[in-house]
């Protein structure tokens, strides 16, 4: 039966989610039951995506996410994909009337991963916009349930809250996007001068975006929003460390914060969002 089948793939779309990322897969677990099948769903067609342009290095990469994109489109237009991520996925789109030029601006800021190892102001914000602000937007369509005038309003501050996540991805990925991948997102900076005064520009470059985005967030319907809310935590939280950390450790080690502190937000989380306190 195809039910089983499906069933199948919101598993896999789950899993993909729980493996790659915990601070996504609490912040998803702690949205209402009904929005969570299609959150894992985006999240999964995303991870796909980005693995095969951060990691399949031994394989041609341009024609792996160029089969990707085709049979994306294919699984959307026949609603199946025997690839239970993207038959997930297509369930998600076509559910939710995400529209299809989100998923063309995220799949072309895939492609510039592909070859782009340094990034220019315009360039910077097409990626951010591809890979991380329409991602946002995809969510927000679910969150608002077809709602879209609620869409229209609160998507400003999705595409804000989407971008602070990405830029703190960027500050804690430094040393292996640089290192290992050759790639610099940021614009006008030269990694052997990155200091004190370059990382304090980015950072309030992103302090920007996170009041922007938690203005969003408190306005969210309350099925969605302490799951966003936490996963704002978290990477507030991560922020924060990175702004206590040395610009000369930001570009030798990767900032974390462990599973255990991720637990404590949790429940502090909880209880701020329980007395209305956000």
């Amino acid at each position: 039966m195809k039910e089983t089948f499906d069933t199948i793939s919101h598993e896999m779309s789950t899993l993909t989610t729980k493996r790659y990322s915990t601070s996504f897969s609490l912040g998803i677990k702690m949205l209402n039951p009904e929005i969570q099948k299609p959150i894992y769903a985006i999240y999964g067609f995303v991870r796909f995506a980005d693995e095969i342009v951060d990691s399949f290095h031994s394989f041609d990469k341009s024609k792996l996410l160029a089969d990707f994109r085709v049979q994306t489109y294919q699984a959307i237009n026949d609603g199946i994909s025997l690839n239970p991520i993207l038959n997930s996925f297509q369930w998600a789109v076509n559910s939710y009337n995400i529209p299809l030029s989100l998923i063309e601006t995220f799949l072309e800021s895939m492609k510039m991963d592909l070859n782009k190892q340094a990034y220019d102001e315009e360039q910077y914000k097409k990626y951010i916009l591809g890979s991380a602000e329409v991602v946002g937007l995809m969510c927000l369509k679910v969150f608002v349930n077809g709602d879209e005038q609620e869409y229209l309003r609160l998507k400003p501050s999705a595409m804000k809250l989407g971008s602070a996540f990405q830029k703190i991805n960027f500050l804690r990925d430094l040393n292996a996007d640089y290192k290992h991948l050759g790639r610099v997102y940021f614009p006008g900076i030269d990694m052997e001068e990155f200091n004190a005064t370059v990382k304090q520009e980015i950072e309030r470059d992103i302090e920007i975006d996170f009041h922007e985005g938690y203005l969003g967030i408190v306005q969210l319907p309350k099925n969605a929003r302490f799951g966003v809310y936490l996963a704002y935590i978290y990477y507030y939280k991560l922020f924060a460390k990175i702004k206590n950390t040395p610009a000369k450790v930001i570009l030798n080690e990767r900032v974390r914060i462990p599973n255990n502190r991720k637990v404590g937000l949790l429940l502090s989380s909880y209880v701020r969002h329980n007395l209305n306190l956000l």
